[in-house]
């Protein structure tokens, strides 16, 4: 089978690589919009797997990866901040809390239509941050394209008390943990294993 990460995210594609030595990314066409009442596990979950299924019809012998990721903050579901000034927003919000982030993962077979799929749940502790931090970390990393305004692999760690969850992977959009454990599933093992 051939691998696609159904994704435009470069921070997945990099985890991906970490992993899988050969794959294609393209890019789905998804609306992203929560459905009414909608919870935020339920949210990634169905993002999840309707991108990994957009691409059925372009790659029809193919094992598609799709990945969905949203913060939740004060029960609030936050995600992409897109400009600076939500970006300050957001990380105000934040600073001195936990926020839960959920991030989806669906790993679909083209040929079959058997899918798998789960969410991944992981919780950052924020320290109680100034707003000349907040300005100058936003300066420095533009996170404008990340949920929850950081980026964890960078200097985002260091608004961080401490972390709790089962994989760090899933925390920059893609839990390599449990997409392992699919692809075993399925008989494919990077260790033993090519594509």
């Amino acid at each position: 089978m051939n691998l696609v990460l159904a994704s435009t995210s470069p921070f997945r594609k990099a985890l991906l690589e970490k992993i899988i030595p050969t794959f294609t990314v393209a890019a789905p066409e998804v609306d992203e919009t929560p459905l009414a009442g909608e919870t935020a596990p339920a949210l990634v979950e169905r993002l999840a797997q309707a991108k990994a299924k957009a691409l059925a019809s372009q790659y029809p012998q193919h094992w598609l990866i799709g990945s969905d990721q949203v913060a939740v903050v004060n029960g609030e579901i936050v995600g992409k901040p897109h400009t600076v000034a939500n970006a300050i927003k957001q990380l105000q919000a934040a600073q001195g809390k936990s926020v839960t982030f959920y991030t989806g993962l669906a790993l679909y077979d083209s040929h079959t239509g058997a899918m798998q799929s789960c969410v991944e749940p992981f919780v950052v502790h924020f320290r109680e941050l100034s707003l000349a931090e907040i300005e100058g970390y936003i300066a420095l990393e533009q996170p404008l394209r990340c949920a929850g305004s950081f980026k964890s692999e960078g200097l985002g760690i260091s608004l961080f008390e401490r972390l709790e969850g089962d994989d760090p992977n899933s925390l920059v959009g893609l839990p390599l943990l449990r997409l392992l454990q699919m692809l075993r599933q399925w008989g494919y093992n990077p260790l033993t294993s090519t594509f």
